[in-house]
């Protein structure tokens, strides 16, 4: 695989499985050291078996414990990237979670969990990032911008989600942050774009796939009928963090089938 990332430091939150697993391993192909962040020390088992993985194939990798819904966590895990490492060149803002309820069930724990999380995590590591890239300024030896930031969202940033309202609310928000953020620090020469992943077969969704009947039924939202897979994730996240993205800027990239076709009207509704 061409080295795309090389010498280039990527910190990827939520990174010690699913989507985040698969991310950290396609950014160490392309030749980045990547930083897989774990928000509980009970997951730290698995963050340091996602390192091991990338560097038995020859990649660099090192975790990091941080709860990203906490600003002095956050500010320290940059701080401590950096004096390890030199800089910060990529953010990958992976890490997100769901507690559902019917609305008029759900209590404002679940909300603000979700909201903390899914969106202020995004929030604290995005600010950060964004001081560190202007701190070191543009490098044109490793990349034609001066920092990238990619958003994980969802196709729920535009598909209501009956039962999930604060997992919704929050891509929704992830939507809003980001082209925000694209449009004030372009000037920068900072690239800040989104991932939307559809249905991607991950621990977070087993029960949509895990029987033949379950996944018949997820197929029927997906035009291209079948499930994706992390990589499909990992290989969009390498595409945005590359020179070969450079013109792409406040973006979401769905990556998700076709789902956001509205598959319900393809026999003409």
């Amino acid at each position: 695989m061409e080295q795309k990332l090389q010498n280039q430091v990527a910190i990827i939150t939520g990174a010690s499985s699913g989507i985040g697993e698969g991310c950290a391993k396609e950014m160490a192909k392309a030749g980045a050291t990547v930083i897989i962040n774990y928000p509980l020390l009970v997951a730290k088992p698995m963050a340091d078996a996602v390192v091991e993985d990338i560097t038995a194939s020859g990649g660099k990798a090192s975790s990091y414990q941080c709860d990203v819904s906490k600003e002095d966590e956050v500010i320290k895990m940059f701080a401590d990237v950096v004096a390890q490492f030199g800089t910060v060149d990529i953010l990958l803002n992976n890490a997100g979670l769901q507690r559902d309820a019917k609305f008029t069930e759900m209590s404002l724990d679940q909300w603000n969990f979700v909201i903390g999380v899914n969106l202020t995590g995004q929030f604290l590591c995005a600010r950060e990032a964004i001081k560190e890239f202007l701190r070191r300024g543009l490098d044109e030896t490793k990349s034609k911008s001066a920092g990238k930031i990619i958003c994980m969202s969802s196709v729920h940033e535009v598909i209501p989600w009956a039962g999930h309202a604060n997992y919704a609310a929050s891509k929704g928000g992830i939507m809003m942050l980001m082209k925000t953020i694209a449009q004030e620090f372009a000037p920068k020469k900072i690239r800040i774009n989104s991932i939307a992943p559809g249905a991607i077969e991950t621990p977070i969704n087993k029960d949509a796939w895990d029987t033949a009947a379950h996944l018949q039924n997820l197929l029927r939202l997906i035009p291209e009928k079948r499930i994706g897979t992390v990589e499909d994730i990992g290989k969009a996240a390498v595409f945005l963090a590359s020179d070969d993205a450079d013109y792409i800027n406040g973006t979401t990239l769905f990556v998700d089938g076709g789902m956001t076709l509205y598959p319900g009207f393809e026999d003409n509704g």
